[in-house]
């Protein structure tokens, strides 16, 4: 994790299996650990980096929510959250092999809402919550805790809301 924490740029399975003496293979294993354990940890094309924090707006209150619905039900998700005044700051799944993902959104406006989905529909890309059936976190911030409490009561009566699984209230800290 020091290693991540202080790399100016990302490091590589084979410079850090280098660096500390073992294989390539230990590197991967460790690499999933760390994200079994809750640690952001990405992989890309350059190497392995630590996930930026998405925070919510500073003195602005923000809450994770867990929602499971269909690709095209985003846009209604979405919407919802942002008609009642929050914003979407990012998306986070939670999967079995690749551990935690995350991508920061911004998402504050059906402005907004529509340019997303314009992105996804233009490409060859789906939404990240295709590679977990569908169950997917958003942050959402707002002016207040009960902005956050209606949109909360609002994604649970489309039935968007989805329990936590007890791993997941350690690991996501909900």
């Amino acid at each position: 994790m020091e290693a991540l924490q202080t790399a100016s740029s990302p490091l590589s399975g084979s410079a850090l299996a280098e660096r500390f003496g073992v294989s390539r293979q230990v590197i991967v294993q460790d690499v999933a650990l760390l994200r079994s354990q809750g640690r952001a940890v990405l992989s890309t094309n350059r190497g392995y980096v630590l996930a930026p924090a998405a925070p919510a707006a500073p003195g602005r209150p923000a809450r994770l929510f867990k929602t499971c619905h269909t690709v095209e039900q985003t846009a209604d998700e979405l919407t919802c959250i942002v008609d009642l005044g929050g914003r979407v700051e990012d998306v986070q799944v939670n999967h079995r092999a690749y551990g935690r993902l995350t991508a920061s959104l911004g998402i504050a406006s059906r402005r907004d809402v529509a340019a997303f989905i314009r992105d996804i529909e233009s490409g060859k890309s789906s939404p990240l919550m295709t590679v977990t059936s569908g169950y997917h976190f958003h942050t959402v911030s707002a002016d207040s805790t009960e902005i956050l409490d209606e949109i909360g009561a609002s994604l649970s009566a489309r039935g968007y809301l989805a329990d936590l699984l007890p791993y997941e209230q350690e690991e996501f800290g909900a």
